[in-house]
């Protein structure tokens, strides 16, 4: 499991999660947030919900997790984002990597 208990996290990084809705599942989007997060250093994990929705959920450098945010609000071909909702995690869940759950 990639989830480490929380601690801090490291200075200029946060933690975040975000909800996103649209045509998301069945079209490559857990793979695509893999490799973005893995291109970017973050990480975390992604994973379906059974409402149809997929969670990220991403710790990293500010700068970094803007660059994941916009990988994530663009989607691979196939996929329709239609909303990304956002939220920062004050605990600061830390990883150990960035995987599909």
């Amino acid at each position: 499991m990639s989830e480490v208990e929380n601690r801090d996290l490291p200075p200029g990084w946060i933690s975040a999660q975000w909800l996103v809705s649209g045509r998301v599942q069945g079209v490559g989007f857990r793979y695509h947030v893999l490799q973005s997060a893995h291109r970017f250093g973050i990480l975390g994990d992604v994973c379906n919900l059974p409402d149809g929705r997929v969670e990220v959920r991403a710790s990293g450098p500010v700068d970094r997790m803007d660059g994941l945010l916009g990988a994530v609000r663009s989607g691979p071909p196939g996929a329709r984002v239609e909303s990304v909702e956002s939220r920062e995690l004050e605990d600061g869940l830390n990883f150990d990597t960035f995987t599909i759950r």
